[in-house]
């Protein structure tokens, strides 16, 4: 775990403004060499957190497993460490590089096997081979070429920014990493579950209600989150056992559950890797790739909602109990509506106001601004404050009560701050990517540490080490 909060912290360092306000202390990484640090945590953490064969012990780590973790690492930060002598020698490799790129090879590809299967291994290989074996016979001729050494293949693969440490592992040090982690945050600090809190409040009470529940809730967790597989976790262990209590099958649940947390993957602001992949090799910005993943983002997920509600139909599925009075067609519309133009009225007084104050104090609004957006904070807290704390319901229950849409939704809209200044920062300030994330993150560790206390104080409790430690306990778990 300090290896894990380690790398996150390197993360968040190298994405900051700091490292270019301490050069005299500390001289700023290139990209070069914060990919070989990057990649030498992650090697280290799949040896410790992955084991070799099924049959390895889960109770503890074997002498082995930390030798290899050590060894890749060390190959792996080969670039960080002796950067100056390799930038003296280029093209013209010793024995003792050629011998470390190998074993960092082969550390690479055992961490791929462990952390995901053989498969990825197996192709990696497979091109390997293609590298080595290019003039062999059984390569179709079209594709046939002379093959490379031993030497002119661990060169080009570990010591140049042409293979292991080119562009897909510089858009994970840049860009991956910081949008996972902004996710991690705030699912540490209660966001995922306000998401389905506030889905299922929403849409748990119609025809096969958990279902759309369950596409509403991975499309809010979407927001946030790049990874099919953190979507499904998620949502999925409270939406698919509901959605079978009103008449689903596990297939279907399941299906549900697996095709609207993929869809997170292309919904904005934070996407899947493929979509920064797209900025460094197409060649465009990130701006505009979720400007346009937006619309198809949003058809997805209708179109889910669409296929939901004729399976409900077909089965005559009925929904959860609601809680509360019921209310008429005509006053969800109204409320809807109502809803729908304040956000655009605040939004609108955002965007001015803050485009007002940036023009009148130029080069001091960023201080004005993070006292705006500290105070906002401080006041959604003490929003949220008057009602209780979201718990996670036993989906299993013999009894599962909706929550009501508006104290669930008053309780955690403080969670949409750090989404509005990741949002502002990309599309409105035009910042990259990571800067943005970092931004976004940095709130969200302030948010972390504080909203326990505040929530107490605000409810006139005492504000004891307990809330404190919470926080802190939480903060580190997100990291």
């Amino acid at each position: 775990s300090g290896v894990a909060l380690a790398w996150s912290l390197f993360q968040l360092w190298i994405a900051s403004p700091l490292p270019f306000m301490v050069t005299d202390i500390i001289p700023v990484l290139n990209n070069t060499e914060t990919r070989s640090i990057h990649l030498a945590f992650a090697i280290f953490l799949a040896f410790m957190a992955y084991p070799a064969l099924k049959r390895s012990p889960r109770d503890r780590i074997p002498l082995q497993d930390w030798v290899f973790a050590l060894v890749g690492a060390f190959a792996a930060a080969y670039l960080f460490l002796f950067y100056g002598e390799l930038s003296e020698r280029p093209g013209a490799p010793i024995e003792m590089d050629l011998w470390i790129a190998g074993i960092g090879l082969v550390a690479l590809l055992d961490a791929t096997r462990r952390a995901l299967g053989p498969p990825l291994m197996i192709v990696a290989l497979v091109f390997l081979a293609y590298v080595f074996f290019g003039d062999s016979t059984v390569v179709p001729e079209a594709i046939r070429w002379k093959g490379a050494s031993f030497a002119k293949a661990m060169s080009h693969q570990w010591l140049t920014t042409e293979g292991v440490y080119g562009i897909a592992l510089g858009v994970s040090t840049s860009f991956v990493f910081l949008f996972v982690l902004f996710g991690s945050l705030l699912d540490k600090a209660g966001a995922g579950n306000y998401f389905i809190k506030v889905a299922f409040s929403l849409l748990g009470h119609l025809r096969g209600g958990p279902a759309k529940a369950a596409v509403l809730a991975s499309a809010m967790t979407g927001l946030i989150s790049g990874s099919s597989i953190a979507n499904v976790v998620t949502t999925g262990t409270f939406t698919i056992p509901l959605m079978k209590r009103v008449g689903f099958t596990s297939e279907q649940g399941g299906s549900v559950e697996v095709a609207s947390s993929v869809n997170g993957q292309i919904m904005p602001p934070v996407m899947g890797a493929a979509a920064f992949l797209m900025v460094e090799y197409v060649g465009i910005s990130y701006l505009e790739v979720i400007t346009h993943a937006f619309l198809p983002a949003v058809i997805s997920y209708i179109a889910l909602l669409y296929i939901v509600h004729l399976e409900a139909l077909k089965n005559e599925m009925e929904g959860l109990p609601k809680p509360g009075a019921e209310t008429t067609a005509m006053m969800r519309l109204v409320g809807a509506g109502i809803s729908i133009s304040s956000i655009l009225i605040l939004a609108g007084i955002v965007y001015y106001g803050i485009l007002g104050i940036k023009s009148a104090f130029g080069d001091v609004s960023g201080g004005i601004l993070a006292i705006a957006v500290l105070i906002i904070y401080v006041a959604l807290i003490w929003f949220a404050a008057k009602s209780p704390d979201l718990a996670m319901d036993d989906p299993n229950a013999e009894i599962v009560s909706l929550p009501e849409f508006m104290p669930t939704f008053k309780t955690g809209l403080h969670y949409i701050l750090p989404i509005v200044v990741l949002i502002w920062f990309l599309i409105v300030e035009r910042k990259s990517p990571g800067l943005s994330a970092f931004w976004a993150s940095a709130l969200m560790l302030f948010i972390l540490i504080t909203q326990h206390p505040l929530k107490a104080m605000f409810r006139e409790t005492a504000v004891t080490s307990v809330a404190f430690r919470r926080g802190w306990d939480e903060l580190i778990d997100g990291l």
